[in-house]
């Protein structure tokens, strides 16, 4: 006897019986029907990979997925219920609680028993249950009375319990690319029944490149400025709707930056960038930050650079531009954006506004090219490492003098076979102090 379905039980977008309603946001109705519509993350669903193969052989374990907004995590859940035989019940954590945990928990036993069919629960924002409300899924994921989908922002590691996440199969998804985000697009405006095809929407080719790349791989949000752009533009009734980049820019309130990863104008900007802060100039060098970050540019690139620029360009001048700039980029890595623009602007004015000094790079560059043209140096024999057994024997540290033993903890000796000078300290910020110390230990050592 097959289990009577109440006739106020909720049906939601995830039932096997398909609705199609005009009223769903087009990121909605164009969720992919199949795995061969899927778009993107080709590491975890190409031909032959193992979720591929649990989904295709509906032999699938409970498994979270996590990664950024709109990488794909909710449709590659509508993808399983589409191609598996279990039936599909949706939870979000934000707004539910353990009762309707337990009320999905007992219509999925009572479904089993009465239809011998599995049910797939899917829980979106899993992060946002608590600890107790987690536990509540063990006993019953455990003994297979429920398969888990739980899709998160958020490292599972970090915010799913222990026992719940060795239960299930682990699975990162990483944001779209350009690429990928374009053949969705293209796909939403040639869709007649999901998509805008009945509106004969096109778009230009400079639009569909802004836009696949303003939206930081989150296919959502470029289906939402589509169907925005296409809803409120005029329609020629011979040629259709025609979405241009003015269109796409007021869409996504953003508007189309001359900037290319690959090409002069990246390169000039990054050069922009560095030379304002190597030049004083702390306006400048935040302008050229916001327009980079504002077109895209990955912020790790930006710190590394901001890093480099506190090492040449201050160097001992102010030591601390290094420490500063190095905080700014390990906190640009668990931040991201777009806050992780304020550590970057912090790290760009405090580079730019401290006094300067290339000593430091001037010196390395020096002593490479000793190294490279003229005849190596060996170590003099009282600086090579005495501690082997033997070493005495070959006079290996004799003659070494130990600085810490002497006023001052400085002591005449010398460090090179052959007399060099790569470091020439300016009297610039504090490394005025460090030319005063080596000057008066230099004349202290001539005496």
């Amino acid at each position: 006897m097959k289990m009577q379905i109440n006739a106020d039980e909720k049906l939601d977008l995830f039932e096997k019986k398909e609705v199609i309603d005009k009223d769903f946001p087009l990121a909605v109705r164009m969720r992919p029907q199949n795995l061969e519509d899927f778009a993107g993350q080709e590491h975890i669903l190409a031909k032959g990979k193992l979720l591929r193969r649990a989904i295709e052989a509906d032999r699938l374990s409970s498994l979270i997925l996590y990664g950024p907004a709109g990488c794909g995590k909710t449709s590659l859940a509508y993808c399983i219920s589409k191609v598996t035989q279990a039936y599909f019940e949706h939870i979000n954590a934000v707004s539910s609680c353990v009762e309707d945990l337990r009320k999905a928990i007992n219509k999925a036993k009572l479904r089993k028993r009465n239809t011998n069919q599995k049910t797939t629960l899917f829980i979106d924002e899993v992060h946002r249950f608590n600890k107790a409300q987690q536990d509540v899924l063990l006993e019953d994921v455990e003994e297979g009375h429920v398969v888990l989908i739980g899709a998160t922002i958020e490292n599972p590691f970090f915010y799913i319990i222990p026992p719940l996440v060795s239960r299930s199969l682990i699975f990162e998804l990483k944001p779209l690319k350009e690429i990928d985000i374009k053949k969705i697009i293209q796909r939403s405006l040639g869709d007649k029944e999901r998509g805008l095809g009945s509106l004969k929407v096109t778009i230009t080719d400079e639009a569909l490149d802004f836009l696949a790349k303003v939206c930081d791989g989150d296919a959502r949000r470029a289906l939402n400025a589509v169907e925005i752009a296409a809803r409120t533009s005029s329609e020629d009734s011979a040629k259709g709707i025609n979405i241009s980049l003015k269109v796409i820019e007021e869409s996504v309130q953003r508007k189309a930056v001359v900037y290319d990863k690959a090409g002069d104008s990246h390169y000039d900007t990054i050069s922009a960038f560095i030379k304002s802060m190597r030049g004083s100039d702390p306006d400048a060098a935040v302008y050229w930050l916001a327009k980079m970050l504002y077109a895209g540019e990955d912020p790790r690139f930006i710190a590394r650079r901001i890093c480099i620029c506190a090492s040449e360009d201050v160097g001992n001048a102010d030591p601390q531009a290094l420490v500063l700039a190095n905080a700014a980029y390990q906190v640009c890595e668990f931040i991201g954006m777009p806050e992780a623009r304020i550590p970057l602007a912090q790290a760009a004015i405090y580079i730019a506004s401290a006094p300067k000094s290339n000593a430091a790079y001037s010196a390395i560059e020096a002593a490479y090219a000793a190294v490279e043209k003229e005849r190596t140096q060996e170590v003099p024999s009282h600086l090579k490492d005495a501690s082997y057994r033997g070493a005495e024997k070959l006079g290996r540290g004799k003659g070494y003098k130990y600085a810490h033993d002497y006023p001052g903890h400085f002591v005449a000796q010398d460090y090179l076979s052959r007399k060099e000078k790569f470091y020439q300290p300016h009297g610039l910020g504090y490394e005025k102090i460090i030319k005063e110390r080596l000057e008066k230990l230099r004349e202290g050592a001539r005496e």
